[in-house]
């Protein structure tokens, strides 16, 4: 602190009878004239210009500071001691200017008083600098023209950066040590005391720092930090979304929030420069689309997250949907986001010199296997939402590629869930969910589940069983060619020595074989349907007990079948066509078509 005294007279308040009142904002002041006009321009020249050479009474109207600082200022003019501090510095700097306390007055006047303490006590130290710099928010736009925030942040910045240099070997002792009270004892104490700033202020100092050097990871520390005391939700320990943790907090209001969203989402430095926290990107955005923030800082919060979606945990991804009447989860941001990192894939993989760097075991390849896992457990977990509809389903499914699953059971299990709770879905769109579905990618389970299964259309069950015995085949036949890879393909396990795009045009090869003895079991399907039809119309006609023995014909003929030797495909034709083989020849006989 910097004591002031001024020995230009010793008179006070009490002593002589003011002789003109002087009404700050409402607040009457008795004073004298002489040792006001003595170091105050503005009082100088109100009087002068005043009509009355008896003048008795001014108004001064929006003084910085209010009567406070005014009264400050007044206790300068009589030569009474006061202190400057940083709390009320910035305010008699300006209450100073106002009132044109210059040198053309006085010597050592007010205006260079309160200088000499910002330049020599203020701007020296990181800790004064902030709390000056807060004091300058409830001040007018004069505080601006002055430069005092702007001094401010640029020492704050400079400070900052100096403290870092200084504690270097602090840190690094931290490091060596692995002790986690020591290390977190090294962290900046400023980024705890920069959270009380104006998100405008805020903005400025770490800007300031981004120029002036300041590390990347205390950058990040301070923007989570921030973000923690100034938006109710964003907790970067808590990787489970509560919405009712997410309500705007009332010390702020909406659209100020927002701000604070759109500010900081501006302020993170370059992804590649620095790892942000996922949970607390994925709290960003959630904040973000609850507070309806700017499409473009949404954007970048998805761009961020997709630049690292291998390594997202699936709560993450249950984002809630704000919009009333739409599904459960927000899954057109999911969508996007997996855009984003399919063609930040892309990028990379054009980016390499030749295609044979890009084996199973390339990062690029490794990071979209694990991708592909969790968009599975997420199409699960989102599948029995009653409002999910079957098109944005399917457009998590079919953005990724075939090479991205090696194994079809996690999408199996999805759709399964996804037809179980949506039981009035067509036909139609049944047989177009499930043609996404790799039938020679399925694990033995699966596949005796799928054979089993009534709820997927007779195509893919024919699909399931075929697949079945082609992988008995090749069973029998041996272990090489197509049948070691079928077998592989089946048990989840890829040939090593293939990249991604020979195996899939490996599996393309056998999906265009399967598709021709596919059609030609339809041909013998169909006959065998139309005998079937024969034999119900001869039987009706020619005995009262035609139901029973429709029975035991159409026992009999599932069991003539090409699949009469599958367990699994022996049990379906029994049960499933007992129960609906009735139902009229416009019924199941329609499902039977493959196609």
């Amino acid at each position: 602190m910097l004591t002031l005294e001024v020995h230009s007279s010793r008179r006070i308040f009490s002593d002589v009878a003011g002789d003109i009142t002087i009404v700050v904002d409402g607040e009457p002041f008795l004073l004298h004239k002489f040792p006001l006009v003595s170091r105050s321009g503005k009082i100088r020249n109100m009087v002068a210009d005043a009509r009355d050479s008896n003048l008795s009474k001014l108004e001064l109207l929006n003084i910085p500071g209010g009567p406070q600082a005014f009264e400050l200022a007044m206790k300068f003019c009589y030569g009474m001691n006061f202190e400057i501090t940083t709390s009320n510095v910035a305010q008699l700097r300006c209450a100073a200017e106002y009132l044109e306390m210059t040198e053309d007055y006085r010597d050592e006047n007010l205006i260079k008083r309160a200088e000499t303490y910002l330049n020599e006590v203020v701007i020296q130290s990181l800790e004064n600098s902030i709390e000056v710099l807060a004091a300058c928010e409830t001040l007018p736009p004069l505080v601006e023209e002055i430069g005092i925030p702007s001094r401010c942040v640029e020492a704050i910045a400079m400070n900052a950066c100096k403290e870092q240099l200084v504690s270097g070997l602090s840190r690094l002792d931290c490091d060596h040590n692995e002790s986690t009270e020591l290390k977190s004892g090294c962290l900046e104490w400023w980024i705890e005391d920069l959270s009380v700033l104006r998100i405008d202020f805020y903005q400025r100092v770490i800007s300031a720092m981004g120029r002036t050097g300041v590390r990347q990871d205390s950058i990040i520390a301070s923007l989570m930090h921030y973000a923690q005391a100034s938006l109710k939700g964003i907790n970067g320990k808590c990787q489970v979304w509560n919405p009712a943790k997410l309500k705007p907090n009332p010390i702020f209001a909406e659209h100020e929030q927002r701000s604070i969203v759109e500010a900081l989402v501006s302020l993170m430095p370059p992804e590649k420069s620095v790892s942000i926290p996922l949970t607390f990107l994925f709290g960003m955005l959630k904040m973000a689309t609850l507070l309806d923030a700017a499409i473009a800082s949404r954007l970048e919060l998805e761009r961020r997250i997709a630049f690292r979606l291998e390594m997202v945990s699936l709560d993450d991804l249950l984002i809630p949907s704000m919009q009333s009447g739409d599904s459960l989860f927000d899954v057109d941001t999911v969508h996007r986001i997996l855009i984003n990192f399919l063609q930040r894939i892309e990028e990379e993989e054009d980016e390499d010199c030749g295609y044979e760097s890009e084996g199973i075991g390339s990062p690029s390849h490794g990071s979209l296997l694990k991708v592909g896992r969790l968009m599975d457990a997420y199409l699960a977990e989102i599948a029995p939402d009653p409002y999910l509809s079957l098109q944005k389903f399917i457009a998590i499914i079919e953005i990724l590629p075939d090479y991205a699953r090696v194994i079809d059971d996690g999408l199996y299990r999805a759709v399964d869930i996804y037809l179980k709770a949506h039981p009035i879905i067509t036909e139609l769109e049944c047989k177009k969910l499930c043609k996404f579905i790799d039938c020679g990618k399925l694990s033995q389970e699966a596949c005796n589940h799928a054979g089993q299964n009534d709820r997927l259309p007779v195509t893919m069950t024919v699909q399931v069983l075929y697949s079945e015995q082609l992988r008995l085949k090749n069973a029998l036949i041996g272990s090489s060619g197509d049948g070691l890879l079928s077998q592989r393909m089946s048990s989840g396990v890829p040939s090593a020595a293939m990249s991604p795009r020979d195996n899939y045009a490996s599996l393309r090869r056998e999906n265009r074989e399967l598709k021709l003895e596919i059609s030609r079991m339809r041909v013998r399907l169909s006959e065998l349907e139309k005998e079937q039809l024969y034999m119900k119309q001869g039987m009706m006609d020619k005995t009262g007990n035609g139901k029973t023995f429709l029975t035991s014909i159409s026992r009999g003929i599932g069991r003539i079948t090409i699949f009469s030797g599958g367990p699994s495909g022996g049990k379906r034709q029994k049960n499933g066509r007992k129960s609906r083989g009735l139902e009229g020849k416009n019924g199941r006989s329609r499902r039977n078509s493959v196609s």
